[in-house]
């Protein structure tokens, strides 16, 4: 009698075939578990090796600074933590929304002299206290309203008028699409990326909470809001590192290049913010002004979103210098600092090209309204830079074009300081890439 075990073997048993077969499979599994052994013990072999980086004196010196700017860090999130801020009810954009089905959906001639035709629904409100309840909501024009059928979901704002309850239409809910477009995208990234998409989802959780439990509330709470962003953005930066790329040479020597490269935004950010007279006083942020906020300096803002816009380029293109340098460095370990430096400082200028164009596109895409209607209106290049709505963006763009370009001969220098002299066997191979 004979039972198949691995491809292309078989494995006889005798009369006591049951027992004969669970020993055979017993031996199976001992054999995969050894093979698992194995590969565990060749990858901890080929890891990155802390006691070598620690065994020159550019890995120490590296490691004290990455460490120093950690410890910096973690004290100044520790000292500019806000405080609980005065609660109350929401005033800013008419209050609080409830949500509501279209039902019904009419189109007549508005009243008054212009020959127009306006939007009226009924909907039925599913939340506050008359959920259930049907409300006629007039829209006005066609042209300036949005299109809607039944069964769209819907804002409205309760208010009160007179003896009675009244309710505005508020907007669209858009909540569901934008959760399901997370949701594929988190599945995306797990199904490709697998455990590091995973983790990279999770350090922009992270990221996105420090903006909100950290960043935000230490603004309002009258902190300087260049000095939290300088903080929040390293916090962001180290929270990256981590969980996308690991502790290591790579995530070390970017980690120093990205904050020299963030303090220097900041610098040059700042003479240029009021060298151009940047007040802050457009868009949203007189809001501020208007809701009274306590002590909140404007400019400041304006130069806080400046760092803070800097740092995803930044991480991108500091972690992918380091990460040149130990390919380079694996191909020949034979290259000293020197020639390691001159090999990714290369690739480093092709990559430098196209995430400057990133970051200009990205602010462009941004501004996109607001440029087709000054192009409307017939307004010249030089009036609208001119103007403070779009000179902010501009400069911000600038800055952050500045300093991504000093962040490639800084880390590329750190990252080949670092990994020159350590054995190539102790360092892994990087996640270098190009665009």
């Amino acid at each position: 009698m004979g039972v198949e075990g691995d491809p292309g073997h078989t494995i006889t048993v005798g009369p006591d075939g049951p027992d004969a077969i669970e020993r055979a499979r017993a031996a199976r599994r001992a054999d995969r578990a050894r093979r698992r052994d194995d590969r565990s013990t060749r990858a901890r072999a080929t890891a990155p090796g802390r006691g070598a980086l620690l065994a020159t004196a550019p890995g120490r010196l590296l490691v004290a600074a990455a460490g120093g700017l950690a410890l910096l860090t973690v004290a100044g999130l520790v000292l500019l933590w806000p405080g609980a801020l005065p609660g109350g009810r929401q005033e800013a954009f008419g209050g609080r929304s409830l949500g509501a089905t279209v039902t019904t959906v009419r189109e007549a001639r508005c009243p008054g002299p212009v020959e127009q035709r306006c939007r009226t629904i009924v909907v039925r409100l599913s939340d506050g206290p008359d959920r259930g309840r049907t409300v006629r909501l007039d829209l006005g024009p066609t042209t300036a309203t949005p299109a809607l059928t039944t069964g769209d979901r819907v804002r409205v704002q309760r208010a009160a008028a007179g003896s009675g309850t009244s309710y505005a239409f508020v907007d669209v809910d858009r909540r569901a699409p934008i959760l399901w477009l997370a949701i594929a995208l988190a599945v995306l990234a797990v199904l490709v990326a697998r455990l590091r998409g995973l983790l990279a989802l999770v350090g922009v959780v992270l990221s996105v909470g420090l903006v909100v439990w950290f960043l935000v509330p230490a603004i309002l709470d009258g902190s300087d809001p260049v000095l939290v962003s300088v903080v929040a953005a390293l916090a962001v930066m180290f929270v990256t590192l981590l969980l996308t790329y690991g502790p290591g040479a790579q995530s070390l020597a970017a980690s120093v290049g990205i904050g020299l490269s963030l303090l220097l935004a900041a610098l040059v950010g700042h003479l240029m913010v009021s060298a151009a007279h940047l007040d802050g006083r457009t868009g949203e942020l007189q809001q501020l002004l208007v809701l009274g906020a306590r002590g909140v300096s404007l400019q400041g803002i304006v130069l806080a979103g400046m760092v803070i816009g800097a740092l995803g380029v930044l991480t991108d293109i500091a972690v992918s210098q380091a990460s040149a340098v130990t390919a380079l460095h694996h191909t020949d370990p034979s290259l000293g600092p020197r020639a390691l430096y001159r090999g990714a400082f290369a690739i480093g200028r092709d990559h430098l090209s196209a995430t400057i164009h990133t970051l200009v596109l990205a602010y462009v895409g941004a501004a996109l309204p607001l440029i087709l209607v000054m192009r409307d209106a017939h307004v010249g290049a030089t009036d609208a830079i001119n103007g403070q709505i779009v000179a902010e963006p501009v400069i911000a763009t600038l800055v952050g074009a500045i300093a991504l370009i000093a962040a490639v001969p800084i880390t590329t220098a750190l990252a080949a300081l670092l990994i020159a002299p350590v054995p190539a066997g102790a360092i892994g191979a990087g996640h270098a890439h190009t665009h």
